[in-house]
């Protein structure tokens, strides 16, 4: 599912241009990351974390289909977070309604990495439900 929502201001986003490692905490798997190969279609921002994971077949819960409605798709940058898209004063505001906040807490939907730095993202352990599973 993806769509925009018409009630918050589309981020400025610098996309990749080269190549980049993005690592998933707790499954310990670690991507090559082409942005040649970024959909047509994201969900979310594109470019953007989920964008990513959903390509790859990893599902990490995002209710309102990655558009900065809700919070379920909070993550933890543990490394990487200087080259991410800055977050938007939206992105804040859905984020205070995420539990176990933190300074490296950003929305999956909205965190579009530069490409200038391997990122290693951690999935709250409150939202590890759909993550437990290696993609079939």
């Amino acid at each position: 599912m993806a769509g925009t929502n018409p009630y918050i201001e589309v981020p400025e986003i610098k996309l990749p241009e080269t190549k980049y490692q993005l690592t998933i905490l707790p499954l310990d798997i670690t991507l090559e990351i082409d942005p040649q190969q970024f959909r047509r279609e994201p969900t979310g921002q594109k470019g953007s974390i989920l964008d990513i994971l959903d390509a790859k077949g990893i599902d990490i819960d995002h209710s309102c289909g990655g558009v900065c409605a809700c919070s379920t798709c909070h993550v933890l940058v543990r490394q990487g977070l200087d080259s991410c898209s800055e977050a938007t004063d939206d992105e804040e505001d859905m984020l205070d309604l995420a539990p176990g906040l933190t300074a490296q807490s950003r929305l999956a939907c909205q965190c579009v990495p530069d490409g200038t730095q391997d990122i290693v993202v951690e999935v709250p352990e409150w939202n590890r439900n759909l993550v437990s599973e290696a993609p079939h």
